[in-house]
């Protein structure tokens, strides 16, 4: 994940805008009409007319048809043929298997689905009814309107303290002296339409603690509803205006029927509203604070003028009161129905009877966090809140997207197209995302990860969102690494990360929960409904995963047998000290300084016997005893050879365990002065050197790839090559800190080292939790299995699983988040994006030591 690269145009086959808009019954009277006015009373005339026409298109169609099997028999694209790459897999849909419909699929239809927002609503459909929180923050003197989450709002604390991934949540969020405190709840009631009704509580107050001297005596809310797809919606302007503002919305939808909007306060609020038509929902926070801006300054007042444009789509509610202060708003659907009891049901999600469900749900999630992580002996009080805040906010991170990613053309494409990319079909993506502010959207290795602490939290949730991501598979087998879907997920990347190219791979990490999956399957630690379950996810995900290995397995290939290497590297590069390789996940670890097709990549070869591993026991389970089943088979028998691995990786006189390619040590930046190709004038650039010729050799740089046989608990328990991982795990010199192990040895000729003038180490040496999860786990293996060094591993794995505890709950107390990685140098200080609630969330489970 690189902190860059986190940081549009139609398909060829979708059809114009106003002829997708079209209503189709509208267009079948027009025609009707037209024809009624044309028609003459000569029937004959008539008759013969629409003979011909029958006639005229006949001909066509079959011409078309002609033409159809004439260019796919010569196998060309051209305007014809759709490309593979934006192809989808021809098989039955994950997604349309019956464990994802009926019940399941209507409990989740409204959630906080919109991750990148402080606090946003929708449902899970393309085109949703969605709702959102934005207010007015002061900092250093000056309001700031609060909306989109970002890391330069500075504020002292944001996130889910609480979320149970379904029907509740509650989150914490402190600005500047101003504290709110948002509370969700779901609640299916007799009467509500389809998905139930919702509702959100907002507590506001001042905050003493804050780091500004800023004072609050007064707030300014404001809430907004949109419809996407512009459906107006009505304002009860005299009840808002006289400020008897019970109802402040209706509507209606298709899938939820006829719904209203209620408000309930005890405080003496200020109430304003204002209506926007537009079909765009990326950039609300533009659209309001202009009609703020341009009313402040007409009056003076900074408030929203009562207005509405005609049949507004979206409409937004200024809620100001003195501090402190209570707000409850209701959405309630199907209020058209005889027995919707619109009036009961607002009351239950408003008052004392929403503070009572809220302390119910709150106690359960509460109470099951403890039944699933037994923590009360393995770790203190402050850990187990630090870890209800982790799991809380992966789950409350979760989001739904829309759209078509954008892929990159191959360079040998032999189709015809205006654009540097195509797009990939419109697509559905239902995912928890690593984090708010900088990375608001799918990352495919990041979800493996997240699905290990989802799994054990919400079982149907964790197959929901795996079976979401094998539904992204083209027909070679690819899946996007980074899905960037719909206008608001696109409004967060920079244009030049935006495209995902086609022959670059990302590390299998679904393979690990869907290890979890299967042993949870076998030893019968599944209820018999969550075994069929699984056992009717597995039987149709199976073609799908036997897919994406394959186009691992050839795609990903290296020139050795049983080697492989991640491409994309830049083998032309003049600017990068060393090549990044952003589809290994690892950014810019050091790998060989020379890219090109003689590389062997350890940690690939180690995701593949994972990926192969899986998948001959996912056949074993399903009872597939077919060739496939024993290629598989015969796959991991040759990946998990030791001997194997050691003759293509391991360097016998330290012990470590290394990439091998065309390398050279004899590598740096030197500034140089290099001519613009506008011919303007030079500037000063650090360019790549290199002093020395490479040479085919295993590239010595010890760091987390090194420790990957180890990892994956290739290496033998009682081999000396254990012992010697050990020396290099504990060696304080090296990789260990008293915070957990650097991602890059102190001894490397890159630790610590910048790639470009504006590129600083990333994976070269900061502390990452989820490679430290996976160390963690491969120590307590160990640590189980009969050996000379089981005692020392027990040591190690205690005393690392102690640091890595205590610095993230210590950051956490300190700094109010979880963080992307943390550095040794600063004495463990998070650092890069926060909150960081992806796989840092993994500490939850080192806090009970399920590996």
């Amino acid at each position: 994940m690189t902190v860059g690269s986190r940081k549009s145009a139609r398909s060829r086959g979708k059809a114009p805008a106003d002829v997708q808009d079209e209503d189709p019954h509208t267009s079948r009277k027009q025609v009707s009409q037209k024809s009624r006015r044309d028609g003459r009373n000569t029937h004959s005339l008539q008759l013969m007319d629409v003979n011909l026409k029958l006639l005229l298109g006949f001909a066509i169609l079959a011409s078309a048809v002609a033409g159809y099997v004439i260019y796919y028999h010569e196998g060309s694209f051209r305007e014809v043929e759709k490309p593979r790459i934006i192809t989808p897999l021809p098989a039955p849909k994950m997604m349309d298997l019956p464990q994802f419909k009926g019940e399941h699929e209507e409990s989740l239809y409204w959630g906080t689905y919109r991750p990148h927002v402080y606090l946003g609503i929708r449902a899970r459909i393309p085109r949703s009814l969605i709702a959102g929180l934005m207010w007015i923050g002061v900092k250093a003197g000056q309001y700031h309107m609060r909306h989109v989450c970002q890391d330069s709002d500075d504020l002292s604390t944001y996130g889910w303290t609480h979320h149970n991934g379904r029907d509740y949540g509650k989150q914490v969020l402190v600005d500047h002296g101003l504290s709110l405190s948002t509370s969700f709840l779901k609640a299916k009631m007799k009467g509500s339409g389809y998905g139930g009704d919702w509702a959100v509580r907002i507590d506001a107050q001042n905050d003493k603690s804050g780091f500004d001297d800023e004072t609050w005596d007064a707030a300014h809310l404001f809430f907004y509803l949109g419809d996407e797809e512009g459906n107006a919606l009505s304002i009860d302007r005299k009840g808002l205006l006289r400020h008897d503002h019970t109802l402040m919305a209706s509507g209606s939808r298709e899938e939820v029927g006829s719904w209203e909007l209620h408000l309930d306060s005890s405080a003496d609020l200020d109430v304003h509203f204002s209506g926007f038509r537009s079909p765009h929902m990326h950039n609300l926070t533009d659209l309001f604070l202009a009609s703020l801006g341009v009313h402040a300054r007409r009056t003076g007042r900074l408030h929203l003028p009562d207005s509405s444009e005609y049949l507004p789509n979206i409409i937004v509610f200024q809620l100001s009161a003195k501090l402190p202060f209570r707000v409850d708003i209701a959405f309630v659907s199907g209020t058209g129905l005889p027995s919707s009891r619109t009036k009961e049901r607002v009351q239950s999600l408003t008052g004392a009877m929403l503070s009572k469900q809220l302390d119910d749900k709150q106690k359960d999630f509460e109470d099951k966090f403890v039944e699933l992580f037994d923590l009360a002996d393995k770790v203190d009080t402050d850990s187990i809140t630090v870890g209800q805040a982790a799991i809380g906010n992966l789950l409350g991170g979760i989001g739904y997207f829309y759209g078509q990613s954008k892929v990159a053309l191959p360079k040998d494409a032999n189709f015809e197209s205006q654009n540097r990319f195509l797009a990939y079909w419109p697509a559905e993506l239902y995912t928890a995302v690593p984090s708010r502010s900088f990375f608001p959207r799918g990352f495919l290795w990041d979800e493996g990860f997240h699905q290990l602490l989802i799994w054990r939290w919400d079982k149907d949730i964790c197959l929901d969102i795996i079976g979401h991501w094998l539904d992204l598979m083209n027909i070679e087998g690819w899946i996007p690494r980074e899905q960037i879907l719909g206008a608001e997920a696109l409004s967060k990347v920079p244009e030049e990360f935006v495209l995902q190219h086609p022959t670059n791979a990302n590390p299998p990490t679904l393979f690990l929960v869907l290890r979890e999956i299967v042993n949870g399957a076998k030893i019968g630690t599944l209820t018999a409904t969550e075994k069929d379950k699984v056992l009717s996810f597995l039987d149709r995900a199976v073609f799908r995963l036997d897919t994406w290995f394959k186009w691992f397995n050839t795609s990903q290939a290296g020139k050795e047998n049983g080697s492989y290497y991640w491409h994309g590297r830049d083998n032309m590069t003049t600017r990068e000290l060393n090549p990044k390789t952003l589809s290994s996940g690892l950014d810019d670890y050091p790998r060989a300084s020379h890219p090109g097709e003689d590389e062997r990549h350890l940690d690939l070869r180690c995701w593949m016997l994972l990926a192969t591993d899986c998948m001959q026991s996912i056949m074993e389970l399903l009872g597939k005893a077919n060739d496939l089943q024993r290629e598989y088979y015969s796959m991991t028998e040759k990946l998990s050879n030791f001997n194997f691995l050691n003759q293509m990786h391991l360097d016998y006189t330290s012990g470590a365990y290394y990439d091998f390619g065309n390398h050279t040590e004899k590598v740096q930046l030197r500034w140089q002065e290099v001519q613009r190709s506008n011919g303007h004038h030079a500037i000063r650039e650090l360019v790549r050197e290199v002093s020395d010729k490479p040479q085919l050799r295993l590239v010595p740089h010890i760091g987390y790839v090194s420790l990957f046989p180890f990892m994956m608990k290739i290496v033998p328990p009682e081999s000396a090559v254990l012992e010697k991982q050990l020396n290099l795990i504990s060696n304080r010199s090296m990789l260990w800190t008293n915070y957990g192990l650097r991602s890059l040895s102190k001894t490397s000729s890159l630790y610590m080292k910048h790639n470009t003038e504006h590129d600083p180490p990333y994976w070269r040496g900061p502390i990452w939790i989820n490679m430290n999860y996976m160390i963690l786990s491969a120590l307590h293996h160990y640590s189980q299995e009969d050996g000379p060094y089981k005692e020392r591993v027990k040591t190690i794995y205690a005393e690392l699983r102690k640091n890595i505890i205590g610095n993230i709950v210590n950051n956490y107390l300190q700094s109010g988040y979880l963080w992307e990685q943390y550095e040794e140098r600063t004495k463990g200080k998070g650092k890069g994006a926060r909150p960081f609630t992806g796989w840092t969330s993994l500490v939850v489970l080192m806090m009970a030591e399920l590996y």
